[in-house]
């Protein structure tokens, strides 16, 4: 046991020497501890709406018409500044100029219907973030103007922030944080037990009291480690940033778990190739293909983690147990192959 100790103390003491492994905690930190701005900044990529609830950007439209027409007070409680214009000549002045960032001409008679006329800016960046903000607003106007005309529709008001979020955050973020470290782990297995067979140190550790199991074991255990730490702190920061997350200690086990896995099908490629470059390529080939048929399973683990998190009711420790079992036919598999890597 000692011996196992000893070398599991050498490998993570030679993370700090890895220039790549300190790279990618270093990008997993940045990400966890500002989650909260990422989120927005992300978001603002594909829901421009997103900026408007979170951010408070600021989009100024000028308005020809009634100062106290319907859409302008939607428009307000949109978050959005309003100018007001005595003719449309006036109004685009004043978008020329940049003082207002589009133009609304509505109609003084709507009782015959309302024909709301749109002036956007050249750019193209600029006119769909407006016109993506100005959507609700148009249809609260649109429902407005049908209840006028005698028509009722019934909407419910679903407060809380936009699905969008919600779908990021625990679909994206969450797991990716999460799994990260257990790609690492298992790149880092790859790389110390390639480097033992092509500096021929590995005989070197067998002489000592250890076996060739115990060397691989050793192995995966310091990466399971550095693993375990890593999650443990981005946990702590997604808390920080006061992102609710359900089944703490169900998501730890999960990702401890695809952390084994990981480094255990890494070392089995190193110990059946026993070649650096060919086991990266391998191992990485295998897990973008286990990641992408994992979508399409309903037994997944980025499924798994994100339904622990939400705190979906048929989702418990035992879907996490079948990635165990998982685990435990894969180690028992490397154990019957390790003495390939001594051949």
């Amino acid at each position: 046991m000692i011996p196992v100790l000893a070398v599991v103390k050498k490998e993570l003491g030679s993370v700090l020497r890895e220039r790549t492994i300190i790279i990618s905690i270093l990008i997993q930190l940045f990400i966890a501890s500002f989650s909260s701005a990422l989120l927005l900044g992300m978001l603002s990529l594909y829901d421009p709406d997103t900026i408007m609830k979170s951010g408070g950007v600021n989009i100024k439209i000028g308005m020809v018409g009634e100062s106290d027409n319907p859409l302008q007070s939607f428009l307000v409680e949109r978050g959005i500044q309003i100018a007001s214009y005595g003719s449309l000549n006036d109004a685009e002045t004043a978008l020329y100029q940049g003082k207002v960032n589009a133009i609304f001409v509505v109609p003084q008679d709507t009782r015959n219907g309302a024909e709301v006329k749109l002036y956007l800016p050249g750019s193209d960046t600029a006119s769909i973030l407006i016109r993506m903000v100005i959507q609700e607003p148009l249809k609260q106007y649109e429902n407005y103007l049908r209840a006028q005309a005698g028509i009722e529709v019934r909407y419910t008001d679903l407060n809380g922030k936009p699905t969008t979020s919600f779908e990021f955050v625990y679909s994206v973020l969450i797991p990716m944080l999460m799994f990260f470290p257990a790609f690492v782990a298992g790149s880092m297995v790859i790389d110390s037990l390639t480097e033992e067979v092509e500096n021929y140190t590995l005989q070197t550790l067998l002489s000592a009291p250890l076996s060739i199991n115990g060397i691989i074991s050793a192995k995966i255990i310091a990466a399971i480690i550095l693993a375990v730490f890593q999650c443990i702190a981005w946990l702590t920061l997604l808390r920080l940033n006061r992102i609710d997350i359900q089944n703490l200690g169900w998501i730890f086990l999960l990702a401890v778990t695809v952390a084994g896995i990981t480094s255990t099908a890494a070392a089995t490629a190193a110990t059946l190739l026993r070649d650096r470059e060919r086991s990266q390529f391998v191992y990485s080939l295998l897990l973008l293909a286990a990641v992408a048929i994992s979508t399409l399973l309903d037994l997944s683990p980025i499924k798994t983690l994100s339904r622990l998190a939400i705190g979906d009711y048929y989702t418990s420790g035992w879907n996490v147990a079948v990635f165990a079992i998982f685990l435990a036919v894969l180690w028992l598999f490397l154990l019957r192959i390790s003495r390939r890597l001594v051949i």
